[in-house]
């Protein structure tokens, strides 16, 4: 049975991109556990099925919309629904200043 190219498409799950500010990606750099740099970039690529991951929590009265946690480590998204893009904007290591 053949699928045409409406149903196909109704089947498949939507993937956003991932794009890292340059910020982001130095802050990333910086994390000097390697594991943990490992395992934040993982958790980041797992962005990809937004809305569907786990510890992404909404923020509000804050400059970004989201953040995710790992571990000590937080990282602050954006999403962009229309372009279906999830902006990764910071990593921070979590104090009283995070948010």
């Amino acid at each position: 049975m053949a699928l045409d190219q409406e149903t196909y498409a109704d089947l498949c799950i939507l993937m956003y991109a991932i794009d890292w500010a340059p910020r982001a990606r130095r802050q990333l750099a910086k994390v000097r556990d390697r594991e943990l740099r490992v395992r934040i970039f993982l958790a980041v690529e797992r962005l990809a099925v937004f809305p569907a991951v786990a510890g992404l929590e909404r923020l509000r009265d804050h400059p970004y919309g989201y953040r995710l946690r790992i571990g000590s480590y937080r990282v602050l998204i954006d999403v962009d629904t229309e372009r279906q893009v999830v902006l990764v904007q910071e990593i921070r290591k979590r104090d009283e200043r995070t948010y």
